[in-house]
């Protein structure tokens, strides 16, 4: 055989366009993770200021005329409705000002980021230093000693999810990536529930009893790496019933190349650009790790919208799975099982037999 004839034999037009695919997902991969990390700065952080009424309103103009915008000030009543809210998650910190002394006292919440924390208290520091003012920080839901920077709630999201997507991925490769039927949709997606469960007690048991690295309830972070790991696993069998073995690598781009720097886990969703930072909640590694984050350091407060998400991307990814899986097929589809395994030993037998007489 000529080179040509060669090449054309060991890489498939097939072959060659999920090549330049790869291409492509790492290219964007490292736009994402650049693009999203690379200067990361506060911006429109929603916060509080408590102060007497003659100089509240004078002091959140100050604010909201800071260079570059890096807040988003409103008036608070008192130091209690201030520390609810940012328990409540409403806003990220507030500044307590105390005209009987020249300190004032911010307030500040780590566990939801500590990179956030600490340049909140930077940018008051400044503030303070101007009007010849002294500040106090006062963090009122500390991260854990042993979550450095408030890192293991994304992890342990990230960690879930790429069970997900690699449990449907081996499922797909190992059977098929298109379920032949309803029923063997019904039973990939109950192997998905199962190893779902598992990965999610998991996950929870590690970073809670066994490494210490988050507080808060392992019942319900079980819960939620449940569906964590539920929620990518059928949105990849739903990708991969529609796109077919293509669909993984949809699946990574979702999760892996968006989903993981627009999270808010090396920095907070006030810190990331404009683009990742309006992704970010609707996909299940932002969504995760809002949650997780509420449910360590907040007292669960709200977790409402990134459970509808993470449920939402369950549910579609289950319906498109199992209607898909309905369809009749064409003959020329992707193989299902039966055929893209091993050939029976007696045909295998035969097919070699039959070799053979041809050489000799």
């Amino acid at each position: 055989m000529s080179l040509v004839d060669e090449l054309k034999s060991a890489v498939t037009p097939r072959a060659a366009l999920l090549v330049v695919g790869v291409f492509a997902l790492q290219l964007l991969f490292i736009t994402s993770y650049v693009g999203a990390l690379h200067n990361p700065k506060p911006t429109d952080v929603p916060f509080g200021v408590v102060a007497p009424q003659q100089v509240s309103a004078t002091l959140v103009d100050r604010l909201e005329k800071l260079p570059g915008d890096p807040l988003d000030p409103r008036t608070v009543a008192d130091a209690d409705e201030a520390r609810d809210k940012i328990m409540n998650r409403e806003i990220d910190g507030a500044l307590i000002v105390n005209p009987a002394t020249r300190t004032d006292t911010l307030l500040v919440a780590s566990g939801g980021g500590t990179v956030l924390s600490s340049s909140l208290e930077k940018i008051f520091t400044q503030v303070e230093e101007a009007q010849r003012r002294e500040l106090r920080t006062v963090d009122v839901a500390p991260a854990s000693p042993q979550d450095f920077d408030g890192l293991s709630a994304f992890y342990l999201v990230v960690g879930w999810c790429v069970g997900g997507y690699i449990c449907a991925a081996i499922l797909a490769i190992s059977a098929g990536s298109r379920p032949a039927n309803r029923d063997r949709a019904v039973i990939r997606l109950g192997v998905l529930a199962l190893y779902s469960v598992l990965g999610g007690l998991g996950g929870a048991v590690i970073v809670g009893p066994i490494l210490g690295a988050l507080p808060g309830s392992v019942a319900a972070l079980w819960g939620l790496g449940t569906l964590v790991v539920f929620a990518v696993g059928a949105a990849t069998l739903a990708l991969q019933s529609v796109f077919g073995i293509v669909g993984i690598g949809l699946a990574i781009l979702l999760v892996v190349v968006l989903g993981n720097p627009s999270a808010g886990g090396a920095f907070p969703a006030p810190m990331l650009p404009p683009f990742w930072k309006a992704i970010g909640p609707a996909l299940p590694p932002g969504a995760g790790t809002w949650a997780a984050r509420s449910i360590a350091y907040f007292k669960g407060n709200d977790m409402t919208a990134s459970m509808l998400v993470l449920s939402a991307w369950a549910v579609v990814g289950t319906v498109v799975t199992l209607v898909l899986s309905s369809l009749k097929r064409k003959p020329e589809s992707e193989p299902i099982a039966a055929e893209v395994g091993e050939p029976p030993l007696d045909e295998a037998f035969l097919r070699l037999t039959d070799r053979t007489e041809v050489a000799a």
